[in-house]
Formats: C-alpha cells, structure tokens, sequence
C-alpha cells in the first residue's frame, strides 16, 4: 500500500471513526497533470460516519478536509468525496 493512502486512512479513521472507508488511488490516471508534476496525487473516497448525521454536504467535506488537513497543500491534488451516513448508505446498499 503506499503511505499517502495510510495517513488518509490513519486520519480519517481517528478523527470520523468510520464504518467503511474506501480510498482508491487515480493519480496513475492523471500522469502528467500539474498536480502530478509537484507531488500531489488524485484519490477517491467513500465514507461512511455517524459524524455525518444532521450536517450538509458542505459540511461533510470540511470535516473530511479537517481531518486531512495540511496533506489537502502537499500530498493531495484532487480528492473526490462520497460521504454518507449509516442510514444512507443502508439505503443505497438495498
């Protein structure tokens, strides 16, 4: 596995306490993209909190950001976020 997709794990499992959480690496897709050239790398994720309970789409993204924080300046060029609840990931699983 390679480290930026552990530090992403390790961050947001100690700060959001997921029940899943899926990181896939795109950055090989985008070889050659400004981001690429300086070090940033194209992930995607989906997540799965009870943090997310009675907060906006907006809001999930900050605090998914917040948990990230300074690797969303260096080690993270573009970040692709579905993140849902329990309840709605029930739904969507049915």
């Amino acid at each position: 596995m390679n480290e930026t997709i552990d530090l992403i794990r390790h961050n947001l499992t100690t700060q959001l306490k997921p029940s899943l959480l899926e990181i896939i690496d795109n950055s090989a897709a985008h070889a050659g993209h400004v981001g690429a050239q300086k070090g940033g790398g194209h992930y995607n994720i989906t997540i799965v909190s009870d943090a997310f309970e009675k907060k906006t789409l907006v809001q999930r993204h900050q605090l998914i950001y917040g948990a990230l924080g300074d690797m969303m300046k260096h080690d993270i060029h573009a970040l692709g976020i579905n993140a849902q609840t329990p309840t709605e990931h029930s739904k969507e699983s049915n």
